[in-house]
């Protein structure tokens, strides 16, 4: 007995210390939902109201809609959710041991307390799904992205100005990426961190120049609208990925840019500068996200093999790794089982879309949109799971493999 009322004695000091650094945050560091009433929302729930209105560092979020289930999953004790922690997927693949999880149970309840509150969820009441997707999936990533900065900044001498690490994700679209970068965006201000967030999307290239390459390549339906590789623009991606590695000190700031997938009836144009945020220094880490980082150029009897229209793509992937890849010190990548699993993932989005009351591709339009995809996907994620990203570092990479309800599982 002597034992048992040790360790809830340590389970309530645990529990206590959590929540008093939580009586300390800032409530101006959690977005508001002031126009819903009652509990906690889920995510289940009406949740495309709240992310309609959330932006991190000045992209705002789509409705992040989830199929989880409802049957809510009592979190009883700190035992049970340090049990259920241990048993996630990533756990030995973020160099955690039981052991470090019980050392650091203060900062699971502290950031799993943060994330509830982030996305209106009842942190006594969770889901499976929910708990799976807070415990087992993002704080171990951000867990993971800590020691990626605390090694990174190891290399540096005490005086040195050191540069922000520069964190890639390659994940198929629909995956949850944005969710995740979001998640990690948050956790990372919330501890003091100045981190900012860019998307490939970012660099596409404005609706001019997107026509002229759609002229340039008359018949080629993989650069007839933007996405495959030849639609972005390299030389921004190199000017923009050189100067947030140089904010180093306060003071020192640039403006991020973005783009409008709205403008021209969906085919996309830069947004106007004025509109794009601004970022200051000293930055601590960059998160950058996109569907194809890291694919690797392929034989050109390769890529003709799944498509022909591959070719040209290809020869254009080339020049990405200098304008991309080279910029990335640390890897995230989502693996996917079925290359199919984004047109159901897309799919699904558009008819939440269009239950929201708002413009969503119709069923053959988003057929269309992700057959524009599918041929990259087929062609290089086997690379990309195989040997890993484009230059990247083994000992530096993180994979995580996703089912089809985008939550993590053991994998290979």
């Amino acid at each position: 007995m002597a034992a048992d009322d040790s360790l809830h004695s340590t389970l309530y000091q645990t529990t206590a210390t959590a929540k008093s650094k939580l009586s300390f945050m800032p409530s101006q560091m959690f977005p508001q939902r002031s126009h819903l009433s009652g509990g906690g929302c889920s995510w289940m729930q009406d949740d495309s109201a709240f992310y309609d209105n959330v932006a991190t560092n000045g992209r705002t979020r789509g409705p992040l809609h989830s199929v989880f289930p409802t049957t809510p999953a009592q979190v009883s004790s700190v035992n049970d959710l340090y049990e259920f922690i241990c048993k996630g997927p990533l756990v030995s693949k973020t160099n955690l041991t039981p052991e470090k999880v019980s050392d650091s149970i203060d900062k699971w309840l502290l950031y799993g307390s943060q994330l509830c509150r982030l996305f209106q969820l009842n942190e006594l009441f969770l889901t499976e799904p929910q708990k799976v997707r807070i415990y087992h999936y993002y704080i171990p990533v951000f867990l993971w992205c800590e020691q990626e900065i605390s090694h990174h900044n190891s290399m540096f001498q005490e005086g040195d100005d050191i540069p922000p690490l520069v964190i890639g994700f390659s994940a198929p679209q629909g995956c949850g990426k944005t969710t995740l970068v979001f998640a990690l965006d948050f956790l990372f201000r919330m501890t003091g961190r100045n981190s900012a967030t860019i998307s490939i999307d970012d660099f596409y290239l404005t609706a001019e120049d997107q026509a002229k390459l759609r002229d340039s390549n008359p018949g080629n339906a993989l650069l007839e609208f933007r996405g495959n590789a030849g639609s972005h623009d390299l030389s921004l991606s190199i000017e923009t990925l050189t100067a947030l590695g140089k904010l180093t000190k306060e003071g020192m700031k640039i403006k991020l840019p973005r783009y409008d997938k709205s403008a021209y009836n969906g085919r996309g144009d830069r947004a106007d500068p004025s509109t794009w945020p601004e970022v200051e220094g000293p930055l601590t880490v960059v998160l950058f996200e996109g569907w194809m980082l890291g694919f690797k150029p392929l034989p050109a009897e390769a890529v003709k093999a799944v498509d022909l229209q591959l070719e040209t793509v290809n020869k254009n992937l080339e020049a990405y790794y200098d304008a991309w890849d080279r910029f990335i010190n640390s890897w995230i990548v989502i693996k996917i089982q079925d290359p199919s699993c984004v047109y159901q993932w897309r799919l699904q989005a558009e008819i939440a879309m269009r239950a929201d009351g708002k413009p969503g591709m119709s069923d053959e339009e988003v057929m269309d949109f992700v057959s524009r995809y599918l041929p990259a996907y087929k062609a290089y994620l086997p690379t990309l799971y195989s040997k890993g990203p484009n230059g990247s570092n083994p000992e530096h990479l993180l994979v995580v493999e996703i089912d089809e309800g985008r939550n993590p599982i053991l994998g290979n």
